[in-house]
């Protein structure tokens, strides 16, 4: 509370809160401005009947489940900066510019990420208003109707990437993040309204469950998404000139969750593309397509195949997307170029071996974290029998996440001024 007061209290701070503010308002106010057109009642029923989109609209910041003209929310954009955290392990130069050329290098990397956005959020844009048609959601829309829609979509995600882009540079937490977060909590209102209209007397001893639970699952994210392993780090002394530099010790640290939410969303991702598949054979055979969407639907509706086969393809992302992250070879060699090594190590090859046991082990823990993070709501729904009684486990891991980062850098600010 003092933070609080103190962030209020200095008017820099005070100006960069209020802009962070009414810039998070505008984003709220066009989440509410739907594509004309829709049924409102079947569109709640479709994402109510599916839980890959209503993770989509939980990664769009709540925009998607009234289809709002920023409807795929920040979801390209993100799309497009994983895309590109992959290309630098194809393509060397790409490699250099985000981690060899300093803040220019990266700053052009995002350009590049921003450019991969427009195509992706058309080519997203497109197929989602095409499966709403075929699930009776839309009407059927003319030729200039679906380019009119697809055009102001996208010019919705692009506004909304710049809105993170203005959040971002107030330094009061990361733009992006602090969208999605906006659009989750939003929500809360509204779940909380439905659980009191359902309530039954008789099923007291559930509801305090859930709390109970609610509560277990919030400090159990917090406390694995701050774990990490401190490896310790000494520097040897050197002498330049008639100055003598190193000979102190540090620690590299390690978190348990390196990857974050991203596996989650590559899994979400990967899994989209059977249900696209099956509504994109439609232009070569309706009958296949039938058969291809009846079978999805039958695999995706069956909640232990779903939810092994979710939990798989998360741990395998974890990994992956681990060893893109964090290199163990270019941190060894950045180790040894400044005079450091890790205690009872040799630098070099053996630093190499090491880095690579250690972020193995630790990750697996963070795999399987991050698994049962995702399949959490079909867990509580299997055990319990009540479909408003999920705790979104990876809605809880993202509010956590941005939370605790936007408490850091409002700390980080704070501290600079107590400084001066």
């Amino acid at each position: 509370m003092n933070k609080f007061l103190q962030l209020f209290k200095i008017k820099d701070l005070r100006n960069k809160a209020l802009i962070v503010i009414g810039l998070l308002i505008v984003f709220r106010i066009l989440a509410v401005i739907p594509v004309p057109g829709i049924d409102a009642a079947r569109l709640r029923d479709f994402f109510a009947s599916s839980q890959l989109f209503s993770f989509l609209g939980v990664m769009a910041g709540g925009t998607m489940s009234n289809l709002s003209i920023i409807m795929l929310g920040v979801g390209p954009y993100i799309t497009a900066t994983i895309i590109m955290q992959l290309f630098t392990m194809i393509f060397p130069k790409l490699k250099e510019m985000y981690y060899e050329e300093g803040a220019a290098g990266r700053a052009k990397f995002n350009r590049y990420s921003r450019f991969l956005t427009i195509p992706l959020a058309i080519l997203q844009g497109y197929s989602f208003l095409k499966l709403l048609i075929s699930q009776n959601v839309l009407p059927q829309l003319s030729m200039e109707t679906m380019i009119r829609d697809v055009v102001v979509i996208t010019a919705g995600s692009l506004i909304l990437m710049w809105l993170g882009e203005l959040i971002t540079e107030q330094k009061m937490g990361n733009g992006v993040s602090l969208i999605i977060f906006a659009g989750i909590v939003s929500g809360i209102p509204t779940a909380i309204s439905n659980i009191i209209k359902t309530y039954n007397p008789s099923d007291l001893m559930t509801y305090i469950a859930f709390v109970v639970v609610s509560i277990l699952v919030i400090a159990g994210v917090v406390y694995i998404n701050e774990g990490e392993r401190k490896i310790p780090v000494s520097y040897a002394k050197q002498v330049r000139g008639n100055k003598m530099y190193g000979g102190v010790s540090s620690y590299l640290p390690i978190k348990v969750n390196q990857a974050g939410v991203i596996p989650i969303i590559f899994a979400i991702s990967l899994m989209l593309f059977p249900q696209f598949i099956a509504q994109a054979s439609a232009v070569f055979s309706k009958d296949l397509s039938i058969k291809l969407i009846s079978f999805v639907t039958d695999v995706f509706n069956n909640q232990y195949l779903y939810s092994t086969i979710y939990f798989l393809m998360v741990a395998i992302f974890t990994y992956f997307y681990t060893a893109v992250t964090f290199d163990p070879s270019e941190i060894s060699k950045n180790l040894q170029r400044s005079g450091g090594f890790i205690t009872g190590i040799r630098p070099g090859e053996s630093t190499t071996v090491f880095l690579s046991k250690t972020i193995s082990r630790i990750t697996l823990w963070g795999a399987i974290f991050l698994g049962i993070i995702a399949i959490l709501p079909n867990l509580l729904r299997m055990f319990t029998g009540i479909s408003f009684l999920t705790i979104g486990g990876t809605a809880v891991l993202i509010v956590v996440s941005v939370a605790l980062e936007t408490i850091r850098q409002v700390n980080s600010q704070l501290m600079v001024r107590e400084y001066e």
